[in-house]
């Protein structure tokens, strides 16, 4: 959890290195040109599925990565690096809901009190980091709403994975839907290439690199083990440290001014998705199954 966290904690702001130059959907295609082979490769020999998974698989894929991600990218373009690390660590909040529609997981009054203190923290990390000195550093509106998209999207696309792997396993399901995301995001990318100037830079290669390859491929498969091991609101609980390494970073990368406001917005995020996530006593029935 501390690896995974480290992992996607920095994804922000490396995320915001590779749009100096690349365009959004641009850079989330070039992100999956490098993980769509590696996950076919990591699931060589068991990629055979049923046909009546392949609708759902492929829905996955479109919700996951060409919403997701996509909305993510211009999320992530739209915000500071440290607004967009925070808002995107609400995603637990969005699995809790998920996980108890989808998983039948109970939300306690708490929990839902939580998403309320959560989304006010949003509002306090929008209006605290919204005057930047560039384009760098600066928080509109609607960056804040594309993060919450994303974040949205990518809750719902971890819960469905889980349910997908339990029955079709890890490896096959990551490997078609990441498939299938790319096949919908190029059409998009073919159009932005031919309306937005792109420049491949060596910044731009490493960060396409660790967002294809750690954060997709290794963030993934380590998320789906730990959401198939111990239930969503325990695993969820890695974003605890995701924004201490994303602010962190951000801070150090781009010099975000971190205000009063700015902070006073993370503690009720951090707070609501304490109230989120909290549990009385483990409960084994409401954990996700075992392969």
């Amino acid at each position: 959890m501390l690896i995974l966290a480290i992992i996607w904690g920095l994804s922000i702001p490396i995320t915001k290195l590779g749009l100096e130059t690349i365009p959004p959907i641009t850079l989330t295609a070039m992100r999956f040109l490098v993980a769509v082979p590696l996950f076919l490769i990591l699931a060589a020999g068991r990629l055979r599925v049923p046909w009546q998974a392949v609708p759902s698989i492929i829905a996955l894929g479109v919700m996951g990565i060409t919403l997701g991600n996509v909305a993510q990218s211009f999320g992530v373009q739209g915000t500071s690096a440290s607004a967009g690390t925070i808002i995107s660590a609400t995603i637990p909040i969005f699995i809790v809901i998920f996980a108890a529609i989808c998983l039948k997981q109970p939300v306690a009054g708490r929990q839902w009190i939580g998403l309320v203190v959560a989304f006010a923290g949003i509002a306090l990390v929008a209006v605290g980091s919204g005057s930047g000195v560039d384009d760098i550093t600066r928080t509109t509106a609607a960056g804040v709403a594309w993060m919450l998209v994303s974040a949205v999207a990518i809750a719902f696309y971890y819960i469905w994975s889980a349910e997908l792997t339990e029955k079709y396993g890890t490896l096959p399901v990551a490997a078609w839907n990441a498939l299938a995301g790319l096949i919908a995001i190029l059409p998009l990318a073919g159009w932005e290439l031919a309306h937005e100037p792109v420049l491949i830079t060596m910044q731009g290669i490493w960060t396409i690199a660790y967002l294809g390859i750690m954060v997709t491929v290794a963030g993934l498969l380590f998320w789906l083990y730990l959401l198939r091991r111990v239930p969503a609101r325990v695993a969820a609980s890695v974003q605890y440290l995701q924004p201490v390494f994303g602010i962190a970073a951000a801070s150090a990368i781009f010099g975000d001014r971190l205000g009063l406001t700015f902070a006073a917005g993370v503690i009720l995020i951090l707070g609501g998705l304490a109230l989120a996530v909290a549990n009385k006593r483990p409960s084994p029935e409401v954990a996700v199954p075992h392969e």
